[in-house]
């Protein structure tokens, strides 16, 4: 899977939420309010490839909207600078509910009350809701009120049309625009280890797992003191690919989801039962015997797995940038404070088996089984897909990532976006909740996050040029120095081209074989992992071959072939235009 990530997932990354400015009274997550404006809005912003669809509507009115994520803050999009903005435009706020507890219990009630949000991001649960035919068809409603919708996503709609009627559903979360801009940060996956690991090691190379793992164990042995944790993994939920995806990267390959794809004959092969799977699970089952390994992984929550990446405990970890950035911007908050701290803040790794190339880092992507929808108890979806329309202009794309210039931004005079230091400071993870950069950073159509504007600005803030300068702390600047680069992108191998990517965004039919091998699949996981992991090393050898046993039994052979098959379609496509 992926979320945000993606792109970042990927990107990544990408974690935040708000607060200031008027809220709504409606406690009814299954209806829409509406009130009248107590002040005229404005027309709406022009476009730059043409007028607004429609007039901006004179009655605000309030939408409920469900997104299938936890650890994220319920608010109301007008309560935020950005999203008062918005407001200002089309009349329209936004009431957010983040997901609490399991995500197929709380979409399953409501399916089975056939009551819905008016608009929903299920995430992983998003086949359960095409399948129960919640959501409403776009198409027409495009047609009518979205001329930037279709500027931005039109070279994806043949992508996006359903197996369920062959209508478009839902936006996916971003789409392409402009130039490809590069991430000098790390928002997908890698190994992260604490800078002070590195930094009373004089700064090592680090490229393979071995070297890794003795890296931290060194560091704990020497700090006895200190109650470390050497290492956790994430398991919750759907997250859990965040502990069983580690194999494909230290295979050399990117975030293809369950299969490793050969560049060249696009064979697609999973890595789940395989040796490269076994040596991962081999390496935590080693590490906890020496006590380095969190035995909690297997039950904690995501809140919980964040607060103990924020207690400067553990000292390393696999994840993906997108999906730590609250407890990563907490830490870096507390070095720009107070410079001592920087030691905490966790450094990026570009690790594999035997330290060759790595693909670490996402090519240009299209996501098209993750997105928000209109659901059939909307009361006004036109309102809705003309704030969307709106959001896609891209005056308020620089809005949605930039802010207000003189507020958050400056332009100089070659017309280049950048940020003063000032802004710098100020911009901290409260600051961007306040202000919307944290609810408006991904379930909401956008530009992708490699985007670039038709002035040639980056589209996300830290991807402009001047804007990475002008952030980095003197810790920042240090251990850059020290492996001689000048981005933390730089230690990772270049991305190579993959039109497909990524191959887990294909669209599986609900109750198909290859939807059937998933769940079965990922079932023996969430059974083995814990078993394998936490076993006393001479156990290992024994639940491995029950494992593999019981995986065995899986038509693992069709799912590659069906996969191969689906490659070689979107190859085929990408080659004709």
């Amino acid at each position: 899977m992926a979320k945000k990530l993606l792109v970042a997932g990927m990107a990544a990354v990408m974690a935040m939420s708000v607060a200031a400015c008027g809220s709504d009274k409606n406690d009814d997550n299954n209806s829409s309010t509406t009130e009248k404006a107590t002040t005229p809005s404005t027309e709406s912003a022009s476009t730059t490839d043409g007028a607004s669809a429609t007039e901006t509507p004179k009655d605000k009115v309030t939408f409920s909207m469900f997104l299938g994520v936890s650890g994220e803050k319920d608010v109301n999009t007008n309560e935020t600078t950005i999203g008062k903005v918005l407001e200002d435009q089309t009349g329209v706020n936004f009431k957010l509910e983040h997901l609490v507890g399991d995500l197929n219990t709380k979409i399953g009630t409501m399916i089975a009350g056939d009551k819905y949000p008016d608009v929903m991001v299920p995430d992983a649960a998003i086949e359960e809701v095409m399948k129960a035919n919640a959501f409403i068809p776009l198409d027409d409603l495009i047609e009518q009120y979205g001329p930037n919708i279709k500027r931005v996503y039109g070279p994806y709609f043949e992508r996006m049309k359903s197996d369920y009627g062959g209508h478009i559903y839902f936006l996916p979360y971003s789409a392409q625009v402009g130039e490809v801009t590069s991430d000098p940060n790390i928002n997908q996956g890698a190994f992260w280890v604490q800078r002070r690991v590195l930094k009373e090691a004089g700064y090592p190379v680090i490229k393979t797992m071995d070297q890794y793992t003795k890296l931290i164990e060194d560091f704990v042995a020497k700090h006895p003191d200190e109650d470390l944790t050497g290492t956790l993994t994430l398991t919750n939920d759907w997250r859990f690919f965040a502990t069983s995806n580690v194999p494909m990267h230290l295979d050399g390959f990117p975030n293809d989801g369950n299969v490793e794809v050969n560049i060249d004959t696009l064979d697609a092969k999973t890595y789940a039962g395989s040796d490269s799977e076994k040596r991962w699970l081999q390496t935590l089952n080693t590490l906890n015997a020496k006590g380095l390994f969190d035995k909690s992984s297997f039950v904690d929550n995501y809140d919980q797995y964040i607060a103990k990446l924020s207690s400067k405990k553990v000292v390393g970890f696999f994840d993906y940038g997108w999906q730590i950035g609250t407890a990563t911007a907490a830490l870096k908050d507390a070095a720009r404070k107070d410079p001592s701290q920087d030691d905490y803040v966790y450094y990026p790794l570009a690790v594999t088996w035997d330290g060759t190339k790595d693909q670490y880092q996402d090519p240009p992507g299209w996501t098209s089984n993750r997105g928000i929808g209109i659901t059939k108890s909307a009361k006004d979806p036109a309102r809705i897909i003309q704030y969307w329309d709106n959001m896609l202009k891209e005056e308020n794309q620089v809005l949605i990532n930039w802010g207000i210039k003189g507020e958050t931004y400056e332009v100089n005079d070659q017309g280049r976006f950048y940020r003063t230091q000032e802004q710098i400071d100020k911009i901290d993870q409260t600051f961007k909740e306040k202000y919307g950069f944290v609810t408006y950073d991904w379930d909401f159509p956008q530009y992708n996050s490699t985007s670039t504007f038709a002035d040639g600005n980056a589209r996300s803030v830290g991807f402009q040029p001047e804007v990475f300068e002008m952030s980095l702390t003197e810790g920042d600047k240090t251990i850059l120095g020290k492996y001689g680069i000048k981005t933390y992108s730089d230690i990772f191998d270049k991305p190579e081209d993959r039109p497909w990517f990524p191959a887990w965004s294909i669209p599986k039919e609900q109750g198909s074989a290859q939807q059937l091998w998933e769940t079965k699949k990922d079932d023996l996981l969430k059974k083995y992992y814990a078993k394998l992991a936490l076993a006393k090393p001479e156990d290992f050898e024994g639940i491995w071959a029950d494992y593999k046993k019981e995986f065995d039994k899986l038509d693992t052979a069709g799912y590659e072939k069906w996969y191969k098959e689906q490659l070689q379609k979107l190859v085929a496509i990408a080659k004709a235009k």
